[in-house]
């Protein structure tokens, strides 16, 4: 797998729960033994409003992290790549944690205002996308979240549910981003469907 690596493309949006995107990239590349089938390679994708949450300097130095500058400062002229087809390409799964209700809005319209929505609607719907949300509880329960929810999982994309626990704001309730290894546990079994 050295020769051949599992190319994950992983994005985050602007949930608190982006708090742990280093922990996820980095637990992510600890699998990255001998002794597994697994040797994951790492691209992030940030909004602007993810950055807000957690330190860049804690990610491994050899993931690159793309940002709306990254697709502006990628192309001049004609022929120059277009940032949000290229990750779209190079990705054998892309993983959104977390997924925001403002983003999960926008992809479920078909808005393409960034590089993160720009990615997903160009999305290869032959490959495997997993979608994280985290919210606030009272924005969980709206009527709308679970409709946009759905329209995602009719183009294919799989949701790792939110769980329920204290909220960064105080509140108790379910909308947050499901742990860590759950992701990790989920992202694994998807990748060893190709790699077998």
């Amino acid at each position: 797998m050295e020769n051949n690596p599992y190319k994950l493309l992983i994005a985050a949006t602007g949930s608190v729960a982006a708090l742990k995107i280093p922990i996820l990239v980095n637990n992510l590349l600890e699998l990255n033994t001998s002794e597994t089938p697994y040797h994951f390679e790492v691209r992030l994708i940030v909004t602007e409003h993810a950055k807000h949450f957690f330190d860049a300097a804690e990610l491994p130095p050899k993931v690159i992290m793309f940002d709306d500058n990254s697709e502006w400062q990628a192309w001049n002229q004609r022929g120059d790549p277009v940032v949000h087809i290229e990750l779209g390409k190079w990705a054998d799964m892309m993983v959104i944690a977390p997924l925001d209700a403002n983003t999960l809005a926008k992809m479920s319209q078909g808005i393409c205002d960034n590089v993160l929505t720009c990615t997903t609607r160009a999305w290869d719907l032959t490959k495997p996308l997993i979608f994280c949300p985290a919210m606030n509880t009272r924005m969980w329960q709206h009527p709308i979240t679970s409709k946009q929810i759905a329209v995602l999982k009719e183009w294919g994309h799989e949701e790792i549910p939110p769980i329920e626990k204290t909220l960064i704001c105080g509140d108790t309730g379910i909308g947050a981003m499901a742990e860590v290894n759950t992701i990790i546990d989920r992202i694994k079994v998807v990748a060893n469907k190709k790699i077998i």
